[in-house]
């Protein structure tokens, strides 16, 4: 097949980095995104605090669970797909194109949406803990610009470097949450009591709620593939790197969620998450702990904000490049740098967070949209920015996720390639099934998510922008079809040497 210049990357790009990347990188890269200290100290706050459950410890443990199904079949199908795309490649090889383009769409809105939406609370923690500690009054605004502009620089250098920064924040992280534990099961109130751990607190009416706030924390653990082409043995390292991730943040919360009950007392939790919101943890360590270790869990807290950025902001860049690469989006997009960092996605995320973030700015600043918050005009960032883009970006990977294991089965349905049924129908068909329902009640609690007492048209405006990028992308598909059909065949098959292409797969699905 031959390409014009229009429509492929050069012939002398010299692609993504090869065989950089092994199991503890990419798993330390995962963990990064789901932001472990982010997690314990506001999404288990948040999850006590608002489904009024005791069953948050479980919670995890559950949604842990269907995804290591999840991954069976993910995993498996990943041995024979090798893309930067990863979503989109899965789902074009599974499904047919044009719902793979409506994939990639979807993909890129709520990767997107999850980093810039961490970028407001970021900004808001550092603007409020510089004028805690040293009384300088800053907007919150000017931190988001400036770790914007450091995001963007990691993320055009070499991945092994940028693994090597999230590596040492996800160990400082987890040093700070397992002393946070070990001091919540010493002071105890109510003794150290499996309470929580119950599964009547969580097998009940709230189930899905409470599902629908934790499933949240686990948003990044399927990124293993998007590190595919630069996993030093994809056949292996991805899937172990997949396993590790889930087992690891799933155990991890799950204990820190239960020691976290323990350390403020089962009867008190939800009244006191409800009180003091995310900062209870840091309420709770300076009763116990002294001032200065508080002072590092503060920075801790930012330095986890940071590199759940980076991490996004790395899988936003290999979208873009995976997509322009084959010719679904202009070829600029596949630039890569001598070093193998695919820099033109790096560029083209940084551009599209300065747009959103200057949107939010003059929205809250100039036309008065912090002032309509009231007395909570100061949690502005937090309120819209962080709140309204990392619900809408974790319901859009849900909504991929359940569409990937259908995938799966679409994949292995005319050749198991030696593969059991358990691998290629079962457990895809019942992990699928689940995120479905736990997609559809992500819809129904939206507007809980968003602090809204009721639901109004303006609560869907976002799950609705997801849903037309779909929607666009298989019309963009089928014009392909019809108008490039060399671009057509390649798309979701990558054009790399190293990626699992059409000749490898055997026979060229033209769907």
């Amino acid at each position: 097949m031959t390409a014009s210049t229009t429509d492929a990357p050069a012939t002398h790009d010299p692609g993504l980095s090869r065989r950089t990347l092994g199991v503890p990188s990419i798993t330390l890269m995962i963990i990064a995104a789901s932001a472990p200290l982010t997690v314990v100290a506001g999404g288990v706050t948040t999850s006590f605090a608002v489904t009024g459950s005791l069953g948050v410890p479980l919670g995890f443990v559950v949604i842990a669970v269907i995804l290591t199904v999840f991954a069976v079949g993910y995993t498996a199908m990943g041995r024979y797909i090798t893309n930067a795309g990863a979503f989109y490649a899965y789902i074009s090889q599974g499904l047919g194109r044009p719902i793979g383009v409506g994939a990639s769409l979807i993909a890129l809105v709520s990767y997107n949406a999850m980093q810039i939406g961490v970028y407001g609370l970021f900004g808001f923690q550092l603007s409020m803990f510089l004028e805690a500690k040293f009384g300088f009054s800053s907007p919150w605004w000017l931190w988001i610009l400036l770790c914007i502009v450091v995001v963007g620089v990691l993320g055009v250098n070499r991945i092994d470097f940028s693994a090597k920064v999230l590596g040492v924040l996800v160990a400082l992280e987890f040093l700070v949450v397992i002393v946070f534990d070990v001091v919540s099961l010493a002071v105890a109130p109510e003794g150290v009591t499996a309470t929580t751990l119950n599964p009547a607190e969580l097998f009940g009416p709230s189930l899905g709620i409470v599902l629908v706030f934790g499933v949240a924390a686990f948003m990044g653990f399927e990124g293993a593939a998007i590190y595919g082409e630069e996993a030093k043995d994809p056949k292996r390292t991805v899937p172990r790197a997949t396993y590790a991730a889930v087992a690891i943040i799933g155990l991890f919360y799950a204990f820190s969620a239960w020691a976290f009950s323990v350390g403020i007392g089962p009867s008190n939790i939800v009244a006191k998450s409800q009180e003091s919101g995310p900062d209870l943890m840091f309420v709770f360590m300076n009763s116990h702990v002294s001032v200065i270790f508080v002072d590092i869990m503060n920075i801790l807290f930012l330095t986890s904000l940071f590199a759940s950025l980076q991490s996004f902001h790395n899988a936003v860049a290999r979208y873009f490049f995976s997509l322009g690469r084959e010719g679904v989006l202009p070829t600029w997009f596949a630039g890569t740098s001598k070093h193998g960092a695919p820099w033109a996605g790096s560029v083209a995320q940084t551009v599209i967070a300065l747009v959103v973030t200057i949107g939010f700015i003059f929205s809250g600043e100039v036309f008065g949209g912090a002032a309509a918050l009231g007395e909570q005009s100061f949690l502005y960032p937090v309120l819209t920015m962080f709140t309204w883009l990392t619900n809408t970006g974790a319901m859009g990977l849900v909504l991929l996720m359940a569409v990937i294991a259908a995938a799966v089965i679409g994949f292995f349905r005319r050749d198991r390639r030696g593969l059991g049924a358990w691998t290629t129908i079962v457990a895809p068909l019942v992990s699928g099934l689940l995120l479905a329902w736990v997609f559809v009640m992500i819809i129904a609690n939206f507007h809980v998510q968003l602090g809204q007492k009721e639901p109004t048209f303006g609560t869907y405006v976002l799950p609705i922008i997801v849903v037309l990028a779909g929607i666009v992308g298989v019309v963009w598909g089928l014009s392909l079809r019809r108008r490039k059909p060399e671009i057509y065949r390649q798309i979701g098959h990558g054009t790399e040497p190293g990626a699992y292409g059409t000749e490898l797969i055997g026979v060229v699905d033209e769907r």
